[in-house]
């Protein structure tokens, strides 16, 4: 796993890249950080462009633990391996993939976005309330509160130029920020803290970069609800055998009626002149069964719920034959259905994530 450390000034990014250097990690440390190459909206143009940055850099590969440290290590702390130019880095690390590397050096998008395309790659962002990082950043000679907000804004938003030791490229902070895996809120008053947030975090788990089946399948159940229409909740579902989709299904009004969220079900939108109408909405899961049909679900079909099944559909999901549900979110009838697919031998379990702050 390669670790890359973003985040705002005084954020602790050197911290955490202590504590994994203490839990195994590498440190790597480049020594050509200023990484200038043209924005483009054309992937294969930028491809093309870092590409050729990269290979144009100085031909030595790292340099041996004598080299003069990087200024963003202090005396005491692990000594990197250093790198003359990000394509060799790139080079060590995809070499040497089963190792455990991290760093504080990949600060621009271009940059951030060749290595991202690794599996073994992941992106952290580390930051803090601003007036916490204020004052940890107070010294001998002492910033104003203007002068670090002011400065704090350049690196997060952009500008021509950051502070030392705090690049972040052409469109600053947050223009990395959609490629973080992970984000970590350091609001801790003691390192000790902090480590003991770090260690629930379990960051050097390789789920983080390749989710397991019941992750996968749950997430895609998540993006299936968004299509929902129901004024109520909106519910997703994935039918799956042998690890292969054979149907998806989210929750609303049958094909050809008006949508729920336009007025479709009048028990879905209940006024006063509505309380006794039925609700028209199909389940997720019964437009997931429905649309594989008996023959499609076949034999040991999993079906996905970002939400415990109802009564209803627990009746529908047995006589399909579907033979395990994993859901996410709990909901009234949890009991009830845990009865009905107990009796009829079905296993139900619930899906625990992995740790995310």
């Amino acid at each position: 796993m390669f670790i890359a450390i973003v985040g705002t000034r005084g954020s602790g990014k050197s911290t955490v890249e202590d504590y994994l250097v203490a839990k195994g990690f590498t440190p790597v440390r480049l020594t050509w950080k200023d990484l200038e190459l043209p924005m483009t909206t054309d992937a294969k143009t930028a491809d093309v462009n870092i590409s050729g940055v990269l290979e144009k850099q100085p031909s030595c590969s790292f340099l041996n633990m004598h080299s003069p440290i990087s200024p963003t290590f202090s005396p005491g702390r692990s000594i990197p391996l250093i790198f003359a130019s990000p394509g060799h880095l790139l080079e060590h690390v995809t070499e040497n993939w089963l190792t455990n590397f991290v760093t504080v050096d990949l600060a621009s998008v271009p940059l951030v976005n060749h290595f991202a395309k690794r599996p073994f790659f992941m992106l952290v962002n580390i930051d803090a309330p601003l007036l916490q990082r204020y004052r940890r950043l107070q010294g001998p000679v002492s910033l104003s509160l203007e002068e670090f907000v002011r400065q704090d804004d350049e690196c997060v938003f952009g500008a021509n130029t950051c502070p030392p030791n705090h690049e972040q490229g052409q469109r600053g902070l947050r223009g990395i920020i959609p490629l973080v895996k992970l984000n970590i809120i350091n609001a801790f008053q003691s390192i000790s803290e902090l480590h003991c947030h770090l260690d629930s975090l379990d960051m050097a788990s390789t789920e983080r970069l390749r989710p397991r089946w019941d992750t996968y399948f749950m997430t895609l159940a998540d993006l299936a609800s968004q299509r929902s229409n129901c004024m109520k909740r909106r519910v997703g579902a994935i039918l799956v055998r042998e690890n292969r989709i054979v149907a998806t299904g989210y929750n609303g009004t049958p094909r050809g009626v008006t949508n729920c969220n336009e007025g479709g079900c009048a028990r879905c939108n209940r006024t006063s002149t509505t309380d006794d109408a039925e609700c028209l909405c199909l389940h997720a899961e019964e437009n997931a069964l429905l649309e594989a049909g008996r023959d499609r679900v076949g034999s040991n079909a999993i079906l996905f719920c970002n939400t415990c099944p109802c009564l209803k559909c627990t009746i529908k999901i047995i006589q399909s034959g579907v033979k395990t549900v994993v859901y996410n979110l709990s909901y009234k009838v949890d009991d009830a259905s845990a009865k009905l697919f107990q009796e009829a031998g079905v296993k139900v379990r619930r899906h625990v994530p992995p740790t995310v702050p």
